[in-house]
């Protein structure tokens, strides 16, 4: 089972952007044949991996998030954020909230994630 994240959840939230490297395959990069990010926000990890700016510090945020995480936040490049932007759930294949988000929403003063229905 699948789910994505209902874009008005992250909308509030930002926690994952001002907590985690955003790091992904470097074909990604909009200076690269079909990829889609643009290249400008982006830090060369090493020769076959990029990261989002911001995110590869001690204290991370990544430069394309706007707002204020918690209250009010928006993705900037939403549709060229990379994939594992794309790809993150906030639930998991059984329908439970991930742990994770959990705590950094937490953090935030957010209301915790509840199972989705049908959830095991």
């Amino acid at each position: 089972m699948s789910t994505q994240i209902d874009e008005n959840l992250c909308q509030r939230c930002g926690a994952c952007c001002s907590n985690f490297r955003v790091s992904f395959y470097h074909g990604e990069l909009d200076d690269m044949p079909f990829g889609i990010v643009p290249a400008a926000l982006t830090e060369k990890l090493n020769d076959t991996r990029a990261c989002m700016k911001g995110t590869n510090q001690k204290q991370p945020r990544c430069i394309a998030l706007s707002g204020t995480p918690g209250v009010h936040t928006a993705c900037t490049i939403y549709a060229q954020r990379p994939t594992p932007c794309r790809e993150f759930n906030a639930w998991d294949a059984h329908g439970q909230p991930i742990v994770d988000c959990q705590r950094l929403r937490a953090g935030l003063g957010l209301p915790e994630l509840t199972p989705l229905a049908g959830a095991e």
